[in-house]
């Protein structure tokens, strides 16, 4: 167990000494440009502005060509009175019409002049880009906590890691001179085997809180987008009571704006539908050549054809369909209003049970650091006792145990204040 802790020791200073070194700010810098879950909503964004763009094109004319070649191997024929050729009357002939081979070829040009429903569906694109920024910057701030809680946590895993190892080197020291005090007779064996329980135990905390810190790392770098096999250090924290928060007084409820996006977006499904009533009126002009060649008499033809004009699509009754969708229509807006008056109650009681609980853990933060004070003292006192033989190794124990325990209660608290402030910065959408 010795070597094992002296290796991990070792390897530990040699990882730290070439580690890229971060604070909390790069971490969220580089979380924005790295992280995958933040980098797919930003394409989410560039997907709608460009759906919106593809939709402009509506606007614009439109060219069609189409080209038919065509082989009648044979002439289709028509039954037609054989007065119209000079057979008697009361009689009927078949008639062929047209040539072995056609070649046509069709231009179409048409240009959009009125349809409502071309402008609700910009509109609706419009609005629904405003809904995915909203949702972009609801992802952003979801992984920004994420990030910061994990920055924390293994910033309060180092200090406890400081605290153990510390409580290690001066259980070594106390084993030291016991080991030295039982080869001179001044004491039994037993009371050093206690000392070494505590040591050993100290051990396996210290190689169970590493390899917690390695998942830690892991997960940051995960966040933030580094290569995990990158050796980071993160900037110690005093842990002293220093807010996180900057501004208290500005209050950006992302899913607020939402809603009230999406109530614009049914405000426009609702004129959208309205527009329905309104026909489509298009221009639109034609140009077509047809060659037609009959080999067996020589025969070879040109035909050409060019109209223009406009084109009214008008639907008269539609089987009640857009009655009902304003019915729908005309619901979801009461949901809508109903989801945002239950949010913003929702919300703001979210907000203000936050910046309670953040007094609260900075009360307990402050207690936590008097009570560790006092356990320092007790346990500097009981070593002292110890070393001049007026207590037993059981009272330094529970000295070392009390100790221990109002550091990890320390780290606690720290841990709990900056993740209340972390939740009410989110509450707020400020984590930055």
């Amino acid at each position: 167990m010795k070597n094992s802790i002296l290796s991990l020791a070792v390897f530990l200073t040699s990882t730290a000494l070439n580690a890229q070194k971060l604070d909390l700010a790069t971490c969220l810098k580089m979380a924005d440009t790295a992280n995958l879950t933040i980098r797919n909503a930003q394409l989410d964004v560039a997907i709608t502005k460009k759906q919106r763009d593809g939709y402009l094109t509506a606007r614009y004319p439109h060219l069609y060509y189409g080209g038919d070649y065509k082989y009648n191997a044979l002439i289709p024929g028509q039954v037609v009175p054989a007065a119209i050729v000079g057979g008697p009357p009361g009689t009927y002939t078949t008639v062929q019409f047209g040539v072995p081979y056609i070649i046509s070829n069709n231009f179409q040009l048409n240009q959009i002049l009125f349809n409502p429903q071309v402008e609700y569906g910009l509109t609706a694109l419009k609005i629904n880009n405003e809904i995915v920024l909203l949702q972009q910057k609801m992802t952003e701030q979801s992984v920004k906590h994420q990030v910061a809680s994990t920055y924390y946590n293994l910033q309060a895993l180092n200090k406890q890691v400081s605290f153990v190892e510390s409580n290690r080197t001066n259980m070594m020291k106390l084993i030291s001179n016991m080991d030295a005090m039982v080869k001179q007779e001044m004491m039994i064996q037993t009371e050093a085997d206690k000392l070494m329980i505590n040591k050993l135990t100290l051990d396996n905390t210290i190689e169970s809180l590493n390899a917690t810190k390695y998942q830690l790392e892991t997960l940051l770098k995960i966040l933030i987008g580094m290569d995990t096999k990158t050796p980071i250090s993160i900037d110690a924290d005093d842990m002293i009571e220093k807010t996180i928060l900057i501004d208290k007084s500005s209050v950006n409820y992302i899913e607020l704006d939402l809603i009230a996006a999406q109530q614009r977006m049914n405000k426009a499904e609702r004129r959208g539908t309205n527009m329905g009533y309104l026909p489509n009126i298009s221009f639109y002009g034609s140009y077509s050549y047809m060659y037609n060649v009959k080999p067996e008499d020589n025969y070879r033809k040109g035909i050409n054809g060019a109209a223009v004009g406009l084109k009214v699509d008008w639907t008269l009754f539609d089987g009640l369909e857009k009655y009902h969708k304003q019915k729908e229509n005309s619901l979801n807006a009461e949901k809508l209003a109903n989801q945002f008056e239950q949010s913003q109650q929702q919300l703001s009681l979210v907000s203000e049970l936050a910046k309670k609980q953040i007094s609260v853990q900075s009360n307990a933060l402050e207690v936590a650091k008097e009570q560790l004070k006092l356990a320092e003292k007790v346990y500097n006192q009981t070593t002292l006792q110890f070393n001049q033989g007026t207590i037993s190794s059981n009272d330094l124990i529970t000295a070392d145990n009390a100790l221990q325990q109002q550091q990890t209660n320390l780290v606690a608290a720290y841990i709990k204040l900056r993740q209340a402030e972390l939740d009410y910065l989110k509450s707020i959408g400020k984590i930055n």
